[in-house]
């Protein structure tokens, strides 16, 4: 299981994802509606609940992935599901910092973007070694 390249892409998705959480995406300062004075916020996955719920799911399914190496397919499966809920994340980071008044990218943000990265990597080693058995079963 872990000799297995994709399941070391799958590893270092769920780490970066864990990762997302301690460190912030965006910071930068929100004007407050009642005293219409700044506040300096950082935007990471514990500042939203659909941010909180979306890194939560793409954590468990990458980590459940990583057990699934017996179902190639289903694997491969949960493999791009979860890429795509990881894009659908980035883009919810992206329209989040619209709400502040002025700030900065952090670079811990390279993190989120890592995510989907390892995750389609991950995929790929799956895809080739579904292409490695059914290559070796035609030879038999």
């Amino acid at each position: 299981m872990i000799q297995r390249i994709q399941s070391i892409w799958l590893l270092l998705a769920s780490i970066c994802t864990v990762l997302s959480v301690k460190f912030s995406f965006y910071t930068g300062n929100k004007l407050d509606a009642v005293t219409n004075a700044k506040t300096y916020v950082q935007l990471n996955a514990q500042s939203d609940m659909l941010l909180t719920i979306l890194v939560g799911f793409i954590l468990a399914a990458s980590l459940i992935a990583i057990f699934l190496y017996k179902d190639r397919k289903k694997q491969m499966l949960v493999a791009g599901i979860t890429a795509l809920v990881a894009i659908i994340n980035i883009v919810i980071y992206i329209s989040e910092t619209r709400s502040f008044v002025e700030g900065q990218y952090a670079i811990t943000s390279t993190i989120t973007f890592l995510v989907p990265i390892f995750l389609l990597l991950a995929a790929r080693g799956i895809w080739k070694d579904e292409q490695l058995v059914k290559s070796a079963d035609r030879l038999r």
